[in-house]
């Protein structure tokens, strides 16, 4: 193949300086490079382009005199000129402020054309600068790609608002495609999927094979377990626990085991327990979940539990399995110095979602009230702000 002879060109910028290998054929680079330009035009094959010059060019990062990295102040001004938070930003990703190749207004452009409004693109890339990086083809594609799954463009940049990352974090959309695709073939539904989109995005990015060993594993835990539908069993899992498939399968079979034998449950009563409250602790460290329970034991038999009461009590609701054991004990120890007996507990474990000043906000309300607590059903401790406040006004009423 054609040799290309090679010429250093050096430009400056203040007291910044750009070095650059160019080969002498060349023919055009916009006129603003100097401030910075983003675009470069050849006349070469794409052949020779991949094979003889080097695509680090195109990731360069700027040095000062020192050979300190130094800040792309075009980039900078743009940034600031488009409302982003440039402090966040600079914590958050510092190594964006360095290059010399961005496509922020690309970005930008791109982002109105799908309705988003310029604050939330501000706000997108203060939470997430890299994705000033992506290129305007790259976003089309994974934009198609989405679309494959979330309804409407607006929806899109609703999810992008809460979690830039969960767009932006890959630029692999051959890997994201082949997901997509996969997921849909061992029966995942659209609903499915845009959980797992906007719940745990990481498992688009995951490569194809780790999705399907969790896919493989879990079908093949399926059917142990003598169910003859693990299509159903794995969307059912997923809908419970959509962080499944970002973990490891060791992780999840060492709960699964832990499930099962702790609790002494037979083949049918796991699969029960799995495709229901038991998947949401699946993906938690399962020495934590050891210990969880280990503390969860000795808190309750200290109060005069029995071992079966315990089971009885966290097989009614797993997730009482996250609680680290200072915030377990700290609750159990609010709502008895409040006058709530260890039996109301035991049959309302939901209660303990509730922040500790929670508890004591709204039993403080229930007594004022008029309420006796010995004989109140005290889920209603653990119920959204609005259901709560309407049925306190009712029982105020009835006062």
């Amino acid at each position: 193949m054609q040799s290309l002879s090679l010429r250093q060109t050096s430009i400056s910028k203040g007291l910044n300086y750009l070095t650059i290998m160019t080969p002498r054929n060349l023919w055009h680079m916009r006129s603003n490079f100097l401030f910075g330009s983003r675009c470069w035009m050849t006349r070469f094959s794409a052949e020779i382009i991949f094979k003889s010059v080097s695509f680090r060019l195109f990731g360069v990062k700027r040095h000062n005199a020192d050979g300190e990295p130094s800040e792309n102040e075009e980039l900078l001004n743009n940034l600031l000129t488009m409302g982003v938070d440039v402090d966040m930003a600079r914590k958050r990703q510092p190594g964006v402020f360095h290059r010399m190749i961005t496509n922020e207004q690309d970005l930008k452009t791109f982002l109105l054309s799908k309705g988003a409004s310029k604050e939330v693109i501000a706000s997108i890339i203060s939470r997430y600068p890299r994705a000033i990086t992506r290129t305007p083809e790259n976003l089309s594609k994974r934009w198609d790609l989405w679309r494959n799954i979330v309804t409407s463009d607006l929806e899109i940049v609703n999810i992008l608002e809460r979690s830039p990352e969960s767009f932006f974090r890959s630029n692999n959309n051959l890997n994201l495609e082949n997901n997509i695709k996969f997921l849909y073939s061992v029966g995942l539904t659209r609903k499915c999927l845009c959980r797992l989109l906007t719940n745990a995005p990481r498992t688009f990015s995951n490569s194809l094979d780790l999705n399907k060993q969790m896919v493989d594993f879990l079908q093949a835990t399926c059917l142990s377990l003598g169910h003859n539908d693990p299509t159903d069993f794995v969307r059912k899992i997923i809908l419970k626990n959509p962080f499944i498939l970002i973990q490891s399968t060791k992780r999840v079979k060492a709960n699964i085991e832990f499930l099962q034998s702790t609790f002494n449950l037979n083949s049918e009563e796991l699969l029960v327990l799995l495709c229901g409250p038991g998947a949401e602790i699946l993906d938690l460290s399962n020495d934590y979940a050891r210990r969880s329970y280990a503390n969860i034991k000795k808190k309750l038999f200290s109060l005069e539990c029995t071992e079966e009461e315990v089971q009885k009590f966290v097989l009614s609701y797993p997730d009482v399995i996250f609680l680290a054991e200072k915030k377990f004990n700290d609750k159990i120890g609010c709502l008895l110095e409040e006058n709530v007996s260890i039996s109301q507990i035991m049959e309302n474990p939901r209660v303990l979602d509730s922040s500790i000043s929670t508890l004591k906000s709204r039993i403080r309300e229930l007594v004022n009230a008029g309420c006796n607590l010995s004989t109140l059903n005290i889920s209603l401790l653990s119920w959204s702000k609005k259901r709560y406040e309407a049925k306190l006004k009712k029982l105020s009423r009835l006062a």
